[in-house]
C-alpha cells in the first residue's frame, strides 16, 4: 500500500502531464526514493492510480535498469563495463570490488549495505573507469581507490 506522501507526490506529478500514463516513470521513482525498490504491490497501487494495468506499470519498471525491482543495499554500486571501462581496468575493478564485498552481480551485502550491479555506460568514456555510488561519479579509478571510497558510505 502506498503511503499518503507517495500518492500526494504521484498526485502533483499528474498535474504536469497531458494524460496520466505519462506520470509513470516519475511514480516509480517516487516509491523507489522512498522505499529504494518498488515492489509488486507498489506496482498494483501504481496502475490503479495511472489508469493503467499492472503489466504495463511493470514493463515500463522493467524496461528501466534504475528502477529496482527488487530490494536492495543501502548503497547502490553500478560498476561501468563499458568497452572503455573494460580497455581501462574494469575487471580488476570488478574482482576487488567483488572481494572487499564478498557478492557477486546482483547480490546485496550481509549487512544490507551495498548492492552491486553492471552498468552499460555511465557517460564517462573519456575518464574510463568508472562507477557509481549513488549519486557519486568516480571516474579514472584505480583498484587502490576502492577501499577509501567503499569507507565513505555506512
Amino acid at each position: 500500500m502506498l503511503s499518503a506522501l507517495e500518492i500526494e507526490k504521484i498526485t502533483h506529478e499528474i498535474q504536469h502531464v497531458p494524460v496520466k500514463k505519462a506520470a509513470c516513470i516519475e511514480a516509480l521513482k517516487i516509491v523507489q526514493a522512498q522505499r529504494r525498490w518498488v515492489s509488486d504491490e507498489s506496482i498494483q497501487d501504481i496502475a490503479a492510480i495511472l489508469d493503467m494495468s499492472t503489466a504495463e506499470v511493470d514493463s515500463v519498471a522493467t524496461f528501466y535498469n534504475l528502477i529496482f525491482r527488487s530490494p536492495v543495499g543501502r548503497h547502490v554500486i553500478l560498476l561501468c563495463d563499458s568497452i572503455s571501462c573494460y580497455v581501462m581496468g574494469y575487471t580488476e575493478l570488478r574482482n576487488k570490488l567483488m572481494e572487499l564485498l564478498q557478492i557477486k552481480y546482483g547480490q546485496t551485502t550481509a549487512d544490507a549495505r551495498f548492492t552491486l550491479l553492471p552498468n552499460a555506460c555511465l557517460g564517462t568514456c573519456d575518464h574510463a573507469p568508472a562507477l557509481m555510488i549513488d549519486d557519486d561519479l568516480y571516474r579514472d579509478l584505480q583498484v587502490a581507490d576502492l577501499e577509501g571510497i567503499l569507507a565513505k558510505y555506512e
